[in-house]
């Protein structure tokens, strides 16, 4: 049995103490003891509390490994999250214009994956606990939307039909305009028997696709982005929120207002593109046909857009090059954890006027915003958005522009 001062938070999250030692549910300041376990102190026992600990709204907290920050009062983790970015921005030397974060309110996350897997006496839904395969059932989630939750019956029909013994299925839901699209994976084969029994759910979903295979469609799932109106394809990355996807349109709106021809680089869906494309020309370039498909079939039954031209393209091997980039006077670059170094260096070669970064890992945006200005660019401001309430996680938006901009 050790006792450690937590002194301060690592980016997952967790507690860590002098040595390094790592203690998950802790805050800094805290006086923990427990056993430990290598560089881990998996189940502290906290002597002193932080004024900032709260009591966690919800009855899975400590079993769930969905929400690492809930017992941290609302106003630490806004903090927290925005220190994360300032100390990111500053590793590089580079300006920290922050505006205050907006965080996304409880039970409005639109998108979840949960865990099922079959029992002696039926099956279990739930999320994964902390550092385990070990599934956590729930009845309750403070981050969801609800109409998720009361899905809970009809995915454990799903799993009783569809899961093998040892199989453990993923159970991707997503809230849209017209039901809840359902994509299950690591299922059983979909023979005739299963596709038959299937419909017994069809109350409960909008469409159910099994892996890649459409089982049924009761009505197209549809988001609205901008005026057009997207059918996305099963299992598609949106934002997790209305809410935060407002607020990164909104910044991306800003940092590109006034453009006449904009590039939308690892497009997705048309998050972006399509609001964008109410008053200008975009190009949309993405690796995922299907997300291209999507986007452009929106775009086409959508009047009164500029005009939007796609592109398939792996942006991490082949990124757009100067001359390719020539034309436009804004891009708008989201890419994944990874960041895109190789497209930041084509893009500060082309000296684009403007560029509007989406990121949702700090450390890889400060490095690509690093290369931008060590190429002459201004870093205006940076947006932090929290659609993850509870996780350590946090995604950003920035505008960056050459000095003559400002002239």
């Amino acid at each position: 049995m050790v006792e450690v001062t937590i002194e301060r938070l690592g980016h997952h999250g967790d507690g860590i103490a002098a040595g390094p030692i790592y203690v998950p549910l802790t805050l800094p300041g805290e006086v923990v003891s427990g056993e430990l376990e290598g560089d881990r102190i998996a189940a502290p026992s906290v002597i002193t509390p932080s004024s900032n600990r709260v009591k966690a709204p919800c009855p899975h907290f400590r079993s769930c490994g969905g929400c690492g920050l809930m017992h941290a009062s609302d106003p630490f983790v806004a903090q927290w999250k925005t220190d994360v970015i300032t100390n990111a921005l500053q590793a590089h030397g580079l300006p920290t214009p922050l505006r205050p974060i907006l965080t996304s309110a409880p039970r409005t996350r639109r998108r979840a994956t949960l865990a099922g897997t079959r029992t002696k006496k039926g099956a279990l839904i739930g999320f994964h606990a902390r550092r385990s395969d070990t599934i956590v059932p729930i009845r309750d989630c403070f981050v969801i939307e609800p109409a998720l939750l009361e899905t809970l019956p009809a995915l454990e029909k799903i799993t009783r039909l569809g899961a093998s013994r040892s199989a453990v299925l993923g159970l991707s839901l997503t809230l849209t305009e017209t039901g809840i699209d359902l994509q299950v994976t690591g299922a059983k084969p979909l023979d005739g028997p299963l596709r038959a029994a299937l419909p017994q759910v069809q109350n409960s979903f909008s469409r159910l696709t099994w892996g890649d295979e459409p089982v049924f469609v009761d009505a197209q799932p549809r988001l609205t982005l901008g005026t057009a109106q997207v059918t996305p394809p099963p299992g598609a990355f949106l934002q997790a929120t209305r809410d935060g996807e407002a607020a990164l349109q909104a910044a991306v709106a800003e940092a590109t207002d006034g453009a006449k021809h904009i590039a939308d680089l690892f497009c997705g869906l048309g998050t972006f593109a399509l609001p964008l494309a109410q008053t200008a020309p975009v190009h949309a370039v993405e690796a995922a046909p299907d997300l291209l498909d999507a986007l452009t079939m929106a775009a086409n039954r959508t009047s009164g857009l500029k005009p939007i031209t796609v592109e398939a393209r792996d942006l991490f091997r082949r990124p757009l090059l100067p001359d390719e980039l020539a034309t436009f006077d804004a891009v708008v670059i989201d890419p994944p954890r990874a960041g895109a170094e190789a497209q930041t260096h084509e893009i500060a070669k082309a000296r684009v006027p403007r560029i509007a970064a989406i990121s949702c890992n700090p450390v890889t945006f400060a490095r690509d915003a690093a290369i931008l200005t060590n190429a002459g660019y201004m870093l205006d401001w940076v947006q932090p958005v929290d659609q993850f309430r509870w996780s350590p996680h946090v995604e950003l938006a920035a505008m960056l522009t050459l000095p003559h901009i400002h002239a």
